[in-house]
């Protein structure tokens, strides 16, 4: 029997072939935002969608994010699933209001009868160099605004799998991309995707029993890195990628913490506010007799995003991930 080999995809590929599949199976998805079509976006994940299903499908806008999350709207309330790209993080921000005033508001509004079937595309996060407004980890603003499921892959399978699975929600989704990301690679099919949990459920990445570490998105392949680093000081560290922030899977966050007694939360945005202070909360609420120390957080530091040449000491990185861990009050 001959076995064809797989090569390897990245990331971006497998963004890029969950919007074409979603396009060809379902005529009601229409990609929009700056650059998508003739250019195929800064990052180039829409790159051949505009040429493939014509611009009528795979729409360059005008520079107003405000007015593209506006159009989506009424697109999905005339029964179409519209994926809006922000071009960046930060650039999303004119868009708030119609993302809390309507896109998180219609279903509750309607009491049911109208859903937002809404993928808004955010890049996010720093690792790139990028200067101010291109590198925010604004990840807490939607999480805090509810109607609104929000989503960050970390693996090129769960790029396609959970971009597939945010299409198809009658629910808006903001999926979130962590830039850095898009050019990691794994032996992946697009023509047999493996299937990959839904939205809504987190996956132990890494067993371990002496500490937890809880993470998602651009801060995974660090913890990862981490908890193989940890070997050395004997600490076993077990890795819980999130994948999904809302819907929060406190459940495997839980049963994880209190096999290991110990948890780290870790994320690039900033501590004060950040996602991690209400996974911290949750942890202590859930986990508080089962815990050996402190719930703990590593994060970005409470600042504007600093210019690339400092972005190095802003991010969370092995270091300060193991400084954190060593302050669990280890018994000997």
């Amino acid at each position: 029997m001959t076995t064809v080999a797989v090569k390897p995809a990245t990331m971006a590929q497998a963004l890029g072939r969950a919007l074409r599949d979603a396009m060809a199976e379902d005529p009601t998805v229409h990609v929009m935002g700056e650059d998508v079509g003739t250019l195929g976006g800064v990052f180039r994940i829409t790159d051949g969608l505009a040429k493939e299903f014509g611009e009528e499908r795979c729409t360059d806008t005008p520079l107003a994010e405000a007015g593209i999350l506006g159009a989506a709207v009424g697109m999905a309330m005339y029964g179409l699933r519209p994926v809006v790209e922000m071009q960046f993080d930060a650039f999303a921000y004119p868009a708030f209001e119609q993302l809390i005033s309507h896109v998180s508001r219609m279903r509750n509004r309607t009491r049911g009868a109208m859903p937002l079937p809404i993928t808004i595309r955010v890049p996010y996060g720093g690792g790139i160099g990028g200067v101010e407004h291109h590198s925010d980890s604004s990840e807490a603003y939607y999480v805090a605004t509810p109607g609104l499921h929000v989503v960050t892959p970390a693996t090129v399978e769960d790029a396609y799998g959970l971009l597939r699975a945010s299409i198809a929600s009658d629910d808006p989704v903001v999926f979130l991309e962590p830039k850095r990301l898009y050019w990691s690679k794994s032996e992946w099919n697009p023509d047999t995707p493996a299937a990959v949990p839904g939205i809504g459920k987190a996956l132990v990445r890494r067993a371990g029993t002496s500490a937890t570490l809880i993470t998602y998105g651009p801060s995974l392949p660090v913890c990862l890195e981490a908890a193989e680093a940890a070997r050395e000081e004997g600490w076993d560290l077990e890795v819980v990628d999130l994948r999904s922030l809302v819907p929060f899977d406190e459940d495997t966050v839980v049963a994880s913490v209190r096999r290991t007694g110990r948890a780290v939360v870790v994320h690039e945005a900033n501590g004060f506010g950040g996602p991690g202070a209400e996974i911290a909360a949750r942890i202590t609420e859930r986990c508080f007799h089962h815990l050996e120390a402190p719930v703990l957080r590593v994060t970005g530091f409470d600042i504007p995003y600093p210019p690339p040449m400092l972005e190095k000491h802003h991010l969370p990185g092995v270091d300060r991930i193991l400084d954190t861990v060593a302050r669990l009050q280890w018994e000997n």
